[in-house]
């Protein structure tokens, strides 16, 4: 599929069964471990890297 090109609704219901089939296979401890170990802070989420440069500004 190229850039800027839609998904028709059978690839897209595709898409979701194999995605829902990987999380269903994927044991309940990895998925939990995936998530505590891929989420950053809320602050860098929300408003990128300006709150973590104003923190090590005021460290010093």
């Amino acid at each position: 599929m190229e850039e800027g090109e839609t998904m028709s609704s059978q690839d897209y219901i595709k898409y979701m069964t194999k995605r829902f089939v990987q999380y269903l296979e994927t044991p309940r401890d990895e998925r939990k471990r995936m998530r505590e170990t891929a989420r950053e802070p809320w602050t860098s989420r929300w408003f990128g890297a300006i709150p973590m440069s104003i923190m090590l500004f005021f460290r010093k």
